[in-house]
C-alpha cells in the first residue's frame, strides 16, 4: 500500500470516527490513554475534542503537550494511530465551535462555563495498520 492510499484510507476511518483514543503522558512518565467524544476532524491535521477544565488530562497535556490519537474500525480490523501535540484552548470561538446540545448537563454555566475546554490535536504523522500490514505517512 502507498502512503498516498493509507492517508486516504486512514482519513476515511478518522471521518466516519465518532470515538477516539487520546494518548498522553502522566508526571511520573507513564502513558495515560482515554476514549473521547471526537467534535470534528479537519482532515487527519486537526481533531477537536472537548473535556472538563478540571480533569486529570489538562496538568498533563500543559506538562506535556505530546500526544496520539487512535482510531479503530473493529469489524474491519483496521486503525490509525496519528502523532502530534495538544493545545487547550478557552477562547470563546473554540467553545462555541465544540458547543453542542446537552452540554450544559455538564458545563451548567454554558459555553463560558470555566470547567469547559477544548483541546485541539495537531499530527504531525500518522501510522496505518490493515491486513497485517503498517504504512506510515506525514500529515
Amino acid at each position: 500500500m502507498t502512503d498516498h492510499e493509507a492517508f486516504d484510507h486512514a482519513l476515511a476511518l478518522a471521518t466516519r470516527s465518532n470515538i477516539a483514543m487520546l494518548g498522553s503522558v502522566d508526571d511520573n512518565g507513564h502513558p495515560n490513554i482515554r476514549a473521547m467524544i471526537k467534535m470534528e476532524n479537519q482532515g487527519l491535521k486537526e481533531i477537536w475534542f472537548t473535556t472538563n477544565t478540571s480533569s486529570r488530562k489538562i496538568p498533563q497535556l500543559e506538562n506535556s503537550p505530546k500526544a496520539c490519537v487512535y482510531f479503530v474500525d473493529l469489524d474491519k480490523w483496521m486503525g490509525v494511530m496519528l502523532i502530534g501535540t495538544v493545545d487547550i484552548l478557552q477562547d470563546s470561538e473554540s467553545r462555541h465551535r465544540c458547543w453542542r446540545e446537552g452540554f450544559e448537563k455538564y458545563y451548567p454555566q454554558g459555553v463560558h462555563d470555566p470547567d469547559y475546554s477544548v483541546l485541539r490535536f495537531t499530527a504531525r504523522k500518522g501510522q496505518y495498520y490493515h491486513n497485517l500490514k503498517i504504512t506510515n505517512f506525514d500529515v
